[in-house]
């Protein structure tokens, strides 16, 4: 597939009291990214389960972004320490997948972060269209 016409489909986990605020003042603010980006609300980033992540993989997710709580969560004082943790165990199962460790992100997004936001969504997009489709990693679904 080509890179031009190639958008990948990310999933992004993202939190209803510190993350998806800054989300919603990128579409607010009017500021572009792929409308191939979807996002899952959940109340804490260290709550995500590596199966989670492995199933957007099967579901056909080129890439996995966690908008992570960082150190303002107000559920866990080692809530990045935890995330951090799912990101490794995350790898450690898509490298037994021959899923390409680059297809997973996270980033501390604040409630006033759309630019960044909008920013790490066009990284990730460049990154991904040069890895191509999931399809491309030899992926075997379990």
């Amino acid at each position: 597939m080509s890179t031009e016409t190639f958008s990948p489909k990310i999933l992004v986990f993202s939190t209803d009291k510190i993350s998806d605020p800054g989300i919603d003042q990128a579409g607010l603010r009017k500021l572009h990214y792929s409308p191939s980006v979807y996002v899952i609300s959940l109340p804490c980033s260290s709550g995500i389960k590596p199966r989670w992540i492995m199933r957007a993989f099967k579901q056909g997710f080129d890439g996995v972004f966690i908008a992570a709580d960082g150190h303002e969560c107000s559920y866990s004082p080692k809530c990045a320490e935890h995330t951090n943790t799912i990101i490794v165990e995350s790898q450690k199962m898509m490298k037994e997948n021959n899923i390409n460790p680059k297809r997973i992100r996270m980033a501390a997004l604040c409630s006033v972060c759309a630019e960044p936001f909008v920013n790490h969504m066009g990284n990730f997009s460049k990154i991904l269209s040069e890895l191509g489709s999931i399809d491309t990693d030899k992926y075997t679904p379990n």
